[in-house]
């Protein structure tokens, strides 16, 4: 236990011994253990966008074992998936990884202004599997809002009692934001502000641009000079909204990109504060030693080795 992850572990003081020893695990595993960061390897790809958009492009993804030894070899905190892909290989890769399930999913075969996710496993799967926590997204400004905030709170309360961690992807989308707008800086910083409101221990939003979606909030903005000019700036902003910094937020790894374009998001995404990164195509779509290769410099970036330290 370093001085750092118990610093961490003191903001959240309304939790059990369980929660607390669960979140433990995930910032004391891997590469990035003791420093307060986090890397985690999410793969719900699969069932958010097909088999074929995810794995094509490397057909040992299809196999969910590929991502448990992904996660393992790359040495992340831990690893995030639907029910399915963690039931086939739990048991195989037992206590090797910490494990989140992701409780709820939505598929991209049927589209809508409303979006919305179905619940598709149980606080009680998570325990079966020897999760340390579930995920759960919710998309701040869909009509739909109402119904997954009531399905968190609900899920969030039993996850808790049961002594598990709660992550939210907390992802601006809706009939009233533009394309633009869904990564908003004002709309990304409230996204993470009502993840945290709902009682989220780790919260996952995507890297924020320079636009400002509200006019209301760019009165503020401009009138109190928030600085969102670089990434870093943004990410900071960001960071202060979920509670002053109090509570771990990550960043997505987004659409693919090439290798320079992730690293220097990510080497702004610490400069900013940013706890850590949830990356996924960005990963498993490449080959295995390419992907390890990649998760591990992004890792030292986060933890701030030097070139000399990495080697």
């Amino acid at each position: 236990m370093t001085p750092r992850v118990r610093e961490i572990l003191s903001w959240y003081g309304a939790d059990n011994p369980g929660t607390l020893t669960n979140l433990a695990r995930l910032l004391n595993h891997g590469r990035l253990r003791g420093t307060g960061k986090l890397v985690i390897l999410p793969v719900d790809q699969g069932f958010e966008h097909g088999p074929a958009r995810s794995f094509a492009k490397n057909p040992d993804a299809y196999d969910p074992a590929y991502h448990f030894e992904l996660a393992i070899e790359s040495g992340c905190n831990g690893y995030a998936a639907p029910l399915g892909a963690l039931e086939a290989c739990a048991r195989d890769f037992a206590g090797e990884i910490p494990l989140i399930l992701k409780i709820n999913n939505s598929d991209t075969l049927f589209t809508s202004k409303s979006p919305i996710s179905a619940l598709t496993s149980s606080v009680d799967d998570a325990l079966r599997l020897g999760c340390v926590g579930i995920g759960f997204t919710i998309y701040p400004g869909s009509p739909q809002r109402k119904y997954m905030y009531e399905e968190i709170a609900q899920a969030a309360r039993r996850a808790k009692e049961a002594g598990l961690v709660v992550v939210i992807w907390s992802y601006p989308r809706g009939e009233q934001l533009s394309k633009e707008g869904e990564t908003a800086i004002d709309v990304v910083a409230y996204a993470a502000h009502l993840a945290a409101q709902l009682g989220a221990h780790i919260i996952k939003v995507k890297p924020p641009t320079a636009h400002i979606e509200q006019e209301a909030a760019r009165k503020v903005y401009e009138s109190q000079k928030v600085r969102i000019e670089t990434l870093a700036d943004r990410v900071r902003h960001v960071v202060q909204a979920g509670f002053q910094g109090k509570r771990i937020i990550i960043f997505s790894g987004g659409e693919a990109k090439a290798t320079d374009e992730i690293l220097s998001e990510v080497t702004e995404i610490a400069r900013g504060g940013g706890f850590g990164s949830i990356m996924g195509r960005n990963a498993f779509q490449r080959p295995k030693d390419e992907a390890v290769a990649l998760l591990k410099r992004v890792q030292d970036i986060f933890a701030g080795r030097s070139l000399d330290e990495r080697n």
